[in-house]
């Protein structure tokens, strides 16, 4: 969509505009069409911008060159895509499987990815070294932890108790 600036009537008294990009075409749909159907998309990255429209949201940010605040918001919205994308599988697959996950107020099908992300929160693993030999202790893992993993397709074995104590400092564990 293409507006002119003599196209409004009073352009100083306007509140605002939206921009708006889009992969679509003007043979699918008119824009007004677009303009609507734009808001009812709750799956995207738009949804994880809300916290930042909030002027308290963030500390101020002062980047002096053009390129800082490009990386900046690339690397917002690259955050915000992961974010979508943890979301939107763990949904696909707790439907799918019929599950459900522990959220804000009780069981839930329909998990944001905040929810599932502090989930994790209670998992603990602690290692330690004495005397050449490693302790570690595994504490806060709950069987929907499985059920989160298996929706990422992660691998659950990171939140599997440690086996007996092993010699040697160059094992590494995820």
């Amino acid at each position: 969509m293409v507006v002119g600036v003599e196209a409004l009537a009073n352009p100083e008294e306007d509140k605002g505009w939206t921009g708006l990009a889009t992969t679509g075409s003007g043979e699918s749909c008119t824009d007004v069409e677009l303009l609507q159907a734009y808001p009812d998309q709750n799956t995207t990255v738009e949804p994880g911008f809300r916290w930042i429209k909030k002027p308290a949201a963030i500390a101020p940010v002062w980047l002096e060159k053009p390129e800082r605040i490009a990386a900046l918001a690339m690397l917002t919205v690259l955050g915000l895509l992961v974010y979508s994308v943890i979301q939107r599988q763990v949904r696909l697959y707790l439907r799918t499987h019929t599950q459900q996950l522990p959220g804000n107020k009780g069981l839930t099908a329909t998990p944001t990815a905040a929810v599932v992300l502090a989930l994790f929160a209670q998992v603990a693993l602690v290692q330690l070294w004495i005397d050449e030999q490693e302790v570690a202790q595994l504490s806060g893992v709950q069987p929907h932890h499985r059920l989160g993993c298996d929706a990422l397709g992660l691998d659950f074995s990171w939140y599997a108790t440690p086996s007996a104590p092993k010699n040697g400092r160059d094992i590494q564990t995820p």
